[in-house]
């Protein structure tokens, strides 16, 4: 299939659903806000939105919302995981309900057309953003994916955050704008938010359509060396997919995983327990494939 094509019912194959007006001007509105930054520069503001950047993506959506909630590859304390969590929150890539469940989902029926939210099989784009524009009604019904992710649907501050993420904004935004004025806001809420989001959607899209494979796994999932840099060792896909509970991204020495680097940290501090390893035949496959 043609990068970025989407196939249609013309050709026998899964339809795109149509465009939804609300999230086209969701998305659109941060973009262009975030198109704003060049004439909101400033050193500081710039620092604001890495430090950002990194905050709700490795700590908040990569170690969070993905290795910790999704698939369960260590456990902390709960008290920490509500925080960790609240921070993949401002993220603004949904609430932890909907984002671990639509996670789940791609990874029991990764590719299939129908019923992975987010098929590679449909297209670049596709797998990019339109699956979000374009919603297909398993994929935001809230009963639906409520079931892939039932011990979190029965917890009540989870059921709250996943209603009202987005409100999370508003007090990150006042303080921004109290401490560093309108290009902290800038840069601190809109660029970082769209940036981020490109970042991890490459996951997505990137990763299922470029690379290098060190594992025979059942999908077309890859290691892409420039999508780990972007998605904090994420982009080393092609391992995640062959052992997806597995805490740790990168396998060999040049797999950059800096997430992986702060649940280490956490395990030596006695905060991060039953973290997963790669199993003994990851590790053999590993050492044949660097000889």
């Amino acid at each position: 299939m043609a990068f970025g094509s989407v196939p249609s019912a013309s050709t026998g194959e899964t339809k795109r659903p149509p465009l939804s007006p609300y999230h086209v001007f969701f998305f659109a509105i941060f973009h262009v806000l975030a198109l704003m930054a060049p004439w909101f520069f400033s050193w500081s503001a710039l620092g604001v939105a890495i430090f950002l950047h990194w905050l709700t993506g490795s700590i908040g959506i990569c170690m969070s919302y993905h290795r910790m909630l999704s698939h369960r590859s260590f456990h902390v304390p709960k008290w920490l995981e509500y925080v960790l969590v609240t921070i993949g929150a401002l993220a603004v890539e949904g609430g932890p309900i909907f984002w671990v469940a639509g996670h789940r989902v791609h990874h029991a029926f990764t590719e299939d057309n129908e019923k992975d939210p987010y098929s590679a099989n449909r297209g670049f784009w596709w797998s990019h953003m339109l699956w979000m524009v374009c919603p297909q009604k398993q994929t935001f019904n809230k009963e639906v994916y409520e079931r892939y992710a039932p011990e979190l649907a029965r917890d009540p501050y989870y059921r709250w955050l996943d209603r009202n993420f987005g409100l999370l904004q508003v007090p990150l935004g006042l303080a921004l704008l109290a401490i560093g004025g309108w290009s902290w806001v800038i840069y601190g809420i809109f660029l970082r938010t769209v940036l981020l989001w490109h970042c991890t959607w490459f996951i997505n899209s990137a990763t299922h359509m470029f690379g290098y494979r060190t594992f025979d796994s059942d999908d077309n999932s890859r290691n892409l060396w420039w999508a780990a840099i972007l998605a904090y060792g994420e982009g080393w896909h092609n391992n995640h997919h062959t052992f997806p509970n597995v805490a740790r991204a990168g396998y060999q020495w040049w797999e950059l995983d800096t997430t992986w680097w702060v649940i280490r940290t956490l395990q030596v501090l006695g905060l991060a327990k039953r973290v997963v390893m790669p199993p003994e035949q990851a590790r053999a496959k590993i050492r044949k494939f660097a000889s």
